[in-house]
């Protein structure tokens, strides 16, 4: 896995699973957490804050950002561009022989 901007959330006894009470978000190869105003996800032992937004429009997370045009390569929403998802987000893409720019899954 591979994160662009590392950036290590605050330390906490709590881990995060299946049934922990928070928003969880699949996002690329990880699960990010919706805590306390934030999202992050567990990385080597300890937690980092997701991604934001890259595109001119949006300061939200990439596992939130609903932006309609957004160009940010690492949102959750954009759609894959092989041929065999028909128009399907990025995040929801599992084509084991993938092709699109920005899904990130079979990388």
């Amino acid at each position: 896995m591979t994160i662009t901007d590392h950036r290590e959330a605050e330390s906490h006894a709590h881990t995060h699973g299946p049934a922990c009470g928070h928003e969880a978000v699949v996002h690329e190869d990880h699960v990010d957490y919706l805590h306390d105003g934030h999202v992050h996800h567990e990385h080597e032992g300890h937690y980092d804050e997701c991604t934001v937004c890259s595109c001119a429009n949006c300061s939200d997370s990439c596992a939130k950002c609903e932006c309609s045009d957004c160009t940010c390569a690492t949102c959750n929403h954009n759609v894959c561009s092989c041929s065999n998802c028909g128009g399907d987000t990025c995040g929801n893409c599992v084509c084991s022989d993938c092709s699109c720019a920005t899904c990130k899954h079979a990388a």
